[in-house]
């Protein structure tokens, strides 16, 4: 495992805390130069002095040039990790979408589009998306999160499948719930439907290495999401009848 990222120039967003710190810490626990990102500049800063990287807080859309100049002009591997968790139904503020398709979304268009010509141009290179089984599946009382994570999802995949054969290694994390700050804003939908089956951000990030040794796009820290993937595929109305009566469950609790 080490020779894949032994030496790379890596950069992680949202990495002050969670599931992107784990990602810098493995990272630079197998031997990469680490970019340190989020907008918190407090956590960004000690989070890098912890691994021995390099902080560059700020907007996750503007990193990819900051970074490239700390690493001396070259990023091998990219992970758009940083998002939001925006609850509410089609009735939430038009701004409340606006920012969750702005940082789930677009953030991951405009890092691909800084750094493809480079990466192509070389053969090689890696862009990690931490979408979320909310892009596979949904999420209950969180319609922003839910579709901007379909959206996160579908734009890996396009990526993937557009690049690959020109060197592009494409990875989309779709965990379930996991202990972080973002499960706590989930409120009583993330305990009704994401505590149970939590797990820590380090698994996570065991999860991503395991499927860059088998060179896999689809990394499922939880495997039973594979099943509920399927079911929703192939029984779509009886799978839509369960997520409503998650849905009516978490009504009536609240």
């Amino acid at each position: 495992m080490v020779g894949a990222v032994q030496d790379a120039s890596v950069v992680v967003t949202g990495a002050g805390a969670g599931i992107g710190a784990a990602l810098a810490r493995r990272f630079a626990a197998e031997g990469a130069r680490v970019v340190v990102n989020d907008l918190d500049a407090e956590r960004a800063e000690a989070v890098a002095d912890e691994i021995g990287g390099i902080a560059v807080p700020g907007d996750a859309a503007a990193t990819v040039a900051a970074a490239r100049d700390a690493l001396g002009g070259r990023v091998d591997v990219y992970c758009a990790n940083a998002g939001l968790g925006s609850a509410g139904s089609e009735a939430a503020p038009e701004e409340v979408w606006a920012r969750a398709w702005d940082v789930n979304v677009m953030a991951h268009v405009r890092a691909a589009h800084a750094l493809l010509p480079d990466w192509l141009a070389r053969g090689a290179g890696r862009f990690v998306s931490t979408v979320s089984a909310a892009g596979l599946l949904t999420m209950i009382g969180a319609a922003p999160y839910s579709v901007t994570k379909h959206g996160a999802y579908a734009f890996a995949e396009w990526l993937s499948l557009t690049y690959r054969h020109r060197g592009l290694k494409v990875h989309a994390i779709c965990p379930q719930g996991v202990r972080t700050d973002m499960l706590t804003a989930a409120g009583s939908a993330g305990d009704l439907v994401l505590r149970p089956t939590a797990i820590e951000p380090q698994d996570v990030a065991d999860a991503l290495f395991k499927g860059i040794e088998e060179d896999s796009f689809l990394i499922l820290p939880h495997p039973e999401v594979a099943g509920f993937y399927r079911h929703r595929a192939t029984e779509p109305d009886r799978w839509l009848a369960g997520m409503n009566h998650l849905q009516r469950t978490w009504e009536e609790s609240r």
